[in-house]
């Protein structure tokens, strides 16, 4: 029985991920080998996502190994994958997500200060626009890297906070006091590990059909779908959430806001799923239909 060779990027979070799966594999008596391969979007840690101009700069590398065969398997963050993804490369199980939230980090002497007083740093055009959408005279710098880096430079720069995505604290197991925010929705897939194999390899799908998490399966699934659906890519402020609730239906929760957050369109929703519809394309044209797709022009328009 042949090892199994786990693609993965060379953060400490990503690396974290990797040994999750590797773990997942060895309860099934398989043996793994982690392969860190370092990605576009590691590379160049002084621009902004929205304009490195790719879809995927964090999972292209990967991709490009996958399809060589260099590796088996790649392991991402779900939120990094695109929504359309390379020919002959597919999703073939996701984890149990855990901690979708997004939550504020402040600097030491901060902390005293109103939520509308803070200036932040993020280089999520999501985070930017929900927040401006509560605290419309915030005051925004860039920050990008791994989250440890990113809290370094917290406390070595201008501003009073930062937000992170709940999953990268807790699973780096990092002492870091944090505040949650009700008012912002986390993007789509946010807290899910993903793991993407080559299409016509039906070991490792076999493999992974023992691995796969289905109820958060059909979570991320009609969220990407709303995702893509509304054209985000990677570059409008769209979160999307959904749960299953105690009655085993799907609780849905959208946004599309404004670059500025002053223009925001939202959905709430509870149904029951099935495997024939696809609720994250209905649910994403009611909010096209109601001024989110000259919302989508506007922002493709500021944004070039």
């Amino acid at each position: 029985m042949k090892s199994i060779k786990i693609g993965t990027r060379n953060s400490p979070l990503a690396m974290w991920q990797a040994r999750e799966v590797a773990r997942n594999l060895q309860n099934l008596n398989r043996t793994t080998d982690i392969v860190p391969v370092l990605a576009t979007g590691d590379k160049n840690l002084t621009q902004p996502l929205y304009t490195l101009g790719i879809t995927g700069v964090f999972t292209k590398d990967l991709d490009i190994a996958l399809l060589n065969n260099e590796i088996d398997i790649a392991v991402h963050s779900l939120k990094d994958i695109p929504t359309d993804l390379p020919e002959n490369i597919e999703i073939i199980a996701v984890l149990e997500r855990d901690y979708p939230q997004d939550v504020l980090v402040r600097k030491k002497d901060a902390e005293t200060l109103e939520l509308h007083d803070l200036k932040i740093a993020t280089s999520s055009l999501r985070r930017r626009a929900f927040w401006l959408k509560e605290f419309p005279d915030t005051e925004f710098s860039d920050i990008r890297g791994n989250v440890q880096t990113r809290l370094n430079k917290l406390e070595e720069n201008d501003f009073d906070a930062t937000m992170f995505s709940l999953a990268a604290i807790e699973r780096m197991g990092l002492d870091v006091h944090y505040e949650h925010l009700p008012s912002m929705i986390s993007a789509p897939a946010q807290g899910v590990v993903a793991i993407c194999g080559r299409s016509d390899d039906a070991e490792m799908k076999e493999i992974f059909s023992h691995i796969n998490h289905k109820p958060t399966q059909i979570c991320i699934e009609i969220e990407r779908n709303f995702l893509n659906t509304l054209e985000g890519g990677c570059t409008a402020p769209i979160g999307a959430f959904a749960e299953i609730n105690d009655n085993d239906e799907v609780r849905f929760v959208g946004r599309l806001c404004s670059l500025d957050g002053k223009n925001c369109l939202e959905i709430d929703e509870i149904f029951t799923w099935n495997d024939q519809d696809n609720f994250g394309e209905q649910l994403a044209h009611k909010i096209l239909n109601d001024g989110g797709r000259e919302l989508m022009q506007e922002i493709k328009l500021r944004l070039h």
